[in-house]
């Protein structure tokens, strides 16, 4: 008999003590033979008969059970001597933006906060990485069946600059993806230049110039 699993929503890999024993007792009642934490820091609950799935779905909490996106963190300043910014703050921010949204396909979003880049910003869909300047944000990244390193769409950017340009970015691919379309598949098919065309418009110079130069570093 085919058996389903979910992963049960858990912004930026944190679970609290109550999510914890909800978890536990849906994996006690169902009988649910495999419980195991997942590269995106999120833990995959394997093996469900496929008449109890939306039982387990609603006693996990429903809706807010379950979301297809994610953000995968480091631990920014608290827990990182390298750290040039606060990621988790950024993170949980960015999992907000997501779960509110209605996209083709699912979105991976990594948030480090050097370049070191330990949440694997480069090769998410969308990725942020903190730097001395600020944030620079990279799309269309994946590291799937073929792989393909995000394009740096601007750097030198705040918090609340990052934050915005992502939700920009997000809903022109929303409003353009086709439906399954990764964003790797997506800028391959219409191009960065469009992708840039559509989110940087009324970007100042020193921003535009921040991508040029951010853009030959990585070279």
């Amino acid at each position: 008999m085919e058996k389903t699993s979910i992963k049960p929503r858990a912004p930026l890999g944190e679970i609290g003590p109550d999510g914890l024993i909800r978890i536990a007792r849906v994996v006690e009642e169902f009988g649910i033979p495999v419980v195991r934490a997942t590269a995106g820091q999120r833990l995959l609950l394997a093996g469900i008969r496929p008449g109890d799935y939306e039982a387990v779905r609603a006693a996990l909490g429903g809706g807010e059970a379950h979301c297809p996106h994610y953000v995968q963190a480091c631990p920014g300043r608290a827990g990182c001597s390298h750290a040039l910014a606060d990621g988790p703050d950024l993170g949980l921010e960015l999992e907000a933006l997501l779960a509110e949204m209605v996209l083709p396909a699912k979105v991976k979003a990594g948030v480090s906060s050097c370049p070191r880049s330990c949440a694997e910003s480069l090769v998410r869909d969308l990725g942020l990485v903190g730097r001395s300047s600020g944030w620079s944000l990279y799309f269309g990244g994946n590291a799937g069946m073929k792989p393909r390193v995000g394009d740096l769409l601007a750097g030198k950017l705040s918090a609340a600059e990052s934050l915005g340009l992502a939700r920009r970015v997000l809903e022109f691919y929303a409003r353009e993806g086709k439906a399954k379309e990764r964003t790797a598949r997506f800028v391959e098919r219409i191009g960065l230049d469009a992708v840039r065309e559509a989110v940087l418009q009324g970007k100042t110079k020193d921003s535009e110039r921040s991508v040029r130069q951010a853009a030959l570093v990585l070279a």
